[in-house]
C-alpha cells in the first residue's frame, strides 16, 4: 500500500493524524508529515484518514 497525499490540496487540518496516528502526524511546523508506505495492517486506519479528510487529499493507491 502507497499512501498519496496532495500537498496542493492539504490545509494541515489534521483529522487524518486522530484517525490514523502510526501513519499521520504534524510536524514541527505544523505541517502535515506521513508514512508513504505504512504496513498493510494499518490499511483501514489509513481508509478512515482518507474518507475524513475535508479536502480529500489523501489517495491510497496499490
Amino acid at each position: 500500500m502507497k499512501v498519496v497525499v496532495d500537498m496542493n490540496k492539504c490545509q494541515d487540518h489534521g483529522q487524518c493524524v486522530f484517525a490514523a496516528p502510526d501513519v499521520f502526524r504534524m510536524d514541527d511546523d505544523g505541517r502535515l508529515a506521513h508514512v508513504p508506505d505504512p504496513d498493510d495492517a494499518l490499511r483501514d486506519e489509513v481508509e478512515e484518514a482518507a474518507d475524513v479528510c475535508p479536502l480529500q487529499a489523501i489517495r491510497i493507491e496499490d
